[in-house]
């Protein structure tokens, strides 16, 4: 059975997700602890549930979402995880910080690079990941059909879509991936977005207004 602990980190409320199954491993998506009072919050979480992670996963690059990724990578001495083109916003996240006036530890590189088709496993559980650009250049979501759990990154919200003003969206891409990929999905899966509440597939096909 997985749990997923949410936390809203930083200025942009930015959802960090911990996500672990019974065996006590976890995985930590978009860590976006970027001060030291949000990072002991996740410390501490993991540390009183006896957790082991094992993965560091960001959806995308954009700096509210990868503020902690210095921290977590060299508290749990793991790699950093995402899909190799969303490398060189990675690489603007100081010029970005500095744009926002944000305190910013730089990020490692990406080193495990995910696709489209590959599968994140921990503990006794796995996630499949998807290719869903649009909001980011090469932004990805995680699956997990059997708990009915979609972690989103800044794809879809409960009533909206990300934006794609920034570098890199396209609003044909991002409206094209959701249809495809996302609402083909049973509608009783869960969505996890990148900010705001969770919502379900069911829903965002019957009410979000850019459909």
């Amino acid at each position: 059975m997985l749990t997923v602990k949410t936390f809203t980190f930083n200025d942009f409320a930015e959802n960090t997700y911990i996500i672990s199954d019974e065996s006590g491993e976890c995985i930590i998506i978009d860590p976006g602890c970027g001060h030291p009072s949000e990072q002991s919050m996740l410390a501490k979480y993991i540390e009183e549930k006896s957790l082991r992670p094992v993965h560091l996963i960001n959806t995308h690059c954009h700096i509210d979402h990868v503020l902690g990724n210095k921290f977590v990578s060299e508290t749990w001495q793991l790699p950093l995880s995402a899909h190799k083109k969303e490398s060189p916003v990675l690489a603007s996240s100081p010029a970005v910080a500095l744009m926002y006036q944000i305190p910013y530890d730089p990020s490692p590189e990406i080193s495990v690079f995910l696709e489209e088709g590959d599968v994140v496993y921990f503990g006794n559980s796995e996630f499949h990941v998807l290719f869903t650009p649009g909001h980011s250049p090469a932004s990805i979501s995680l699956i997990n059909q059997e708990a009915k759990i979609l972690i989103a990154g800044d794809v879809l919200f409960a009533g909206s879509i990300g934006r794609t003003d920034l570098p890199g969206g396209n609003f044909e891409t991002l409206t094209r991936v959701i249809r495809s990929k996302f609402f083909t999905l049973p509608d009783e899966i869960t969505v996890y977005p990148g900010h705001g509440e969770t919502t379900t597939i069911g829903v965002e096909k019957r009410t979000n207004p850019f459909f």
